[in-house]
Order: C-alpha cells, then sequence, then structure tokens
C-alpha cells in the first residue's frame, strides 16, 4: 500500500486517475460523485467534506482506501460542482437528507462515514436516523459539536445584512491570506484551492444560510440517538484548529462512548491535508477494522499517537 503524502515543502496535485466522477440527480439537486474502488458490493466509504470543500479534497486519502472498498465522495449541494440554486434546501437537515439520498441512489445499505468540518454534522444527522446501516464513523477535525462558540468569520456569517456584505465584498486575496494566515501547516497550494472553493456566489450564498439556521439545540439532540448505538468510531484532531477547538475531541465520547480519539501533533482544522502521513494510517486501520471485506486486519498505532484521557 502506497501513501501520497501531502507537506508543508511539498505538493503533488492530487491525481483522479482510477476514479471516474457520475452526475447524480438527488430529489431535484445535480451534484458531481467521484467513485473509486471495486463496485461489486452494496458497500462503501463515503466521504463528506465541509466548509469551504469538494470532494476531490479527499483524494489522496481516497486511493489507499480504494484498495479494499468502494469509495465515494460527493460535492455536496452549494459546493464545488454541484447545483447552486437559490431555491435549495441549504440547512443541517436539508443535507442530511440529500446525503442519504445519495445513499439510497447508489445502492448503499452499509457505509463508512469519513466527515470533515460541516461534513461532521451532515453525516451524523443522518446517522443518528438510521445507525443500522452505519458501520463506522471517522470524525476529522469536526463530530457533534456541544457547547460551542462560533469562530470569528461565522459570527459575521450568521449577521443578517452584515454576512451577505462581508461575502460580496470579501476578494480572493482576503479569503486566501486569512486561510493562510489561520493554517499555517497548510501548503499554499492546498490555501489557494481551498480558497478558490469560495468563490462562487451560489456557494457563499450556501454557506450564510447553513450557518444561520444550524443551532446548539440540533447538535444536542443528536448525543443520546448515536449514544444508544455507540457506533465504531475514530476522531482525529489537529490541535490548532482556530476554528474548531481541540476540546471537542474529547467530547466526542459522549454521543460514542467507545471512540479512539487521536491528536496530530502541530496539526491544525485540515490535519488530513496537513499530515496525512499520520492520519491515513490511522483513518485505514480503523476502516480495515470495520470493513466486511478488507483483506487484512489493522495494525496497532503507535502509541505517541493516540490520546486516552
Amino acid at each position: 500500500m502506497t501513501v501520497n503524502p501531502v507537506s508543508s515543502l511539498d505538493f503533488t496535485e492530487p491525481s483522479t486517475a482510477g476514479f471516474r466522477t457520475e452526475q447524480v440527480v438527488v430529489g431535484d439537486v445535480r451534484i458531481p460523485v467521484l467513485r473509486g474502488g471495486p463496485r461489486n458490493s452494496a458497500e462503501a466509504v463515503v466521504f463528506v467534506h465541509g466548509n469551504p470543500g469538494a470532494g476531490s479534497d479527499w483524494l489522496d486519502l481516497m486511493r489507499p482506501v480504494a484498495e479494499f472498498s468502494q469509495v465515494i465522495a460527493p460535492d455536496m449541494p452549494g459546493f464545488g460542482g454541484a447545483e447552486k440554486r437559490a431555491d435549495q434546501d441549504y440547512t443541517l437537515a436539508g443535507y442530511a437528507r440529500h446525503l442519504g439520498g445519495l445513499i439510497d441512489a447508489l445502492g448503499l445499505t452499509r457505509v463508512h462515514l469519513v466527515a470533515h468540518d460541516f461534513g461532521g454534522p451532515w453525516s451524523l444527522t443522518w446517522a443518528a436516523a438510521h445507525p443500522d446501516r452505519v458501520a463506522s464513523v471517522t470524525l476529522v477535525n469536526t463530530g457533534v459539536m456541544l457547547d460551542y462558540t462560533w469562530h470569528r468569520v461565522a459570527k459575521i456569517w450568521r449577521v443578517p445584512v452584515v454576512g451577505e456584505i462581508f461575502q460580496r465584498i470579501a476578494p480572493r486575496r482576503f479569503v486566501r491570506e486569512m486561510l493562510a494566515h489561520d493554517n499555517p501547516g497548510l501548503h499554499p497550494d492546498w490555501v489557494a484551492r481551498i480558497a478558490n472553493h469560495l468563490q462562487p456566489w451560489g456557494t457563499r450564498r450556501a454557506v450564510l444560510r447553513l450557518y444561520r439556521t444550524t443551532t446548539s439545540a440540533m447538535m444536542e439532540a443528536l448525543v443520546e440517538p448515536l449514544r444508544a448505538s455507540d457506533l465504531p468510531c475514530l476522531v482525529v484532531w489537529g490541535p490548532q484548529d482556530v476554528y474548531l477547538p481541540a476540546v471537542q475531541a474529547q467530547r466526542q465520547r459522549e454521543p460514542f462512548p467507545s471512540a479512539q480519539i487521536h491528536t496530530i501533533p502541530d496539526a491544525g482544522h485540515w490535519s488530513f491535508l496537513e499530515r496525512p502521513d499520520m492520519v491515513a494510517p490511522l483513518v485505514l486501520a480503523h476502516l480495515r477494522s470495520h470493513h466486511s471485506t478488507a483483506r487484512t486486519r489493522p495494525e496497532s498505532s503507535p502509541s505517541h499517537r493516540n490520546e486516552q484521557p
């Protein structure tokens, strides 16, 4: 197995070789979906990006997973190449329904959810209602955000009128410089790609609606349904995250009592892009241990990567 790390010193453009992009309509929203790996099973690993993001952000991690599993990474509504119409549902419940609709449309009955940022609340809202279809959960700097205080940019987005003005006037250079400042461990080429995700007005509008309609009560409502199932869960967190504080990693034991929690030294919000050399082995081991057709069992993770409070 080969994992191609992207470090702060060396950037390799993620290759789509071996993957195909399919246009899928869920409800009345068309989205592109990256697919790879064997398709002779109704089991798949579903990678769910957050804000700002796109399915292709996961390519370097999808590649080794595709050696033993079907892998799927959609561009969620309003993001990447997905439709961004004004009449779409950009609420937490809307994204969860869309994800569930995609899973149904692809004929999947057993899924492993791998999520980052808002992909966590989207996928966990669906998982709380369909725990029997979830084989495992992997949370990368995300989860059920409990007693969470919005970060500084989110606070701007959540204010009517002010948020619209900010989204309308914020130039590409400003967004790029802000991301670079907040994420010093992220390669400049990744900073540019992620900043580019936020350029379309349709994406900026979706972000405003999503952040304004998401409440702490929605997060709290997920705890008991998920706790009752105690799904196999891996939590990976970059402690330098300025958007989602590392204390949230430990809070994931409330919805996932048996969660394995790992912190990635010196990594921030995009820990899977900043330190793939550390994140990928953890994710692969977790997925292999719960995948019905994985060819080998996981190796034990080095103790220095594992935080056991």
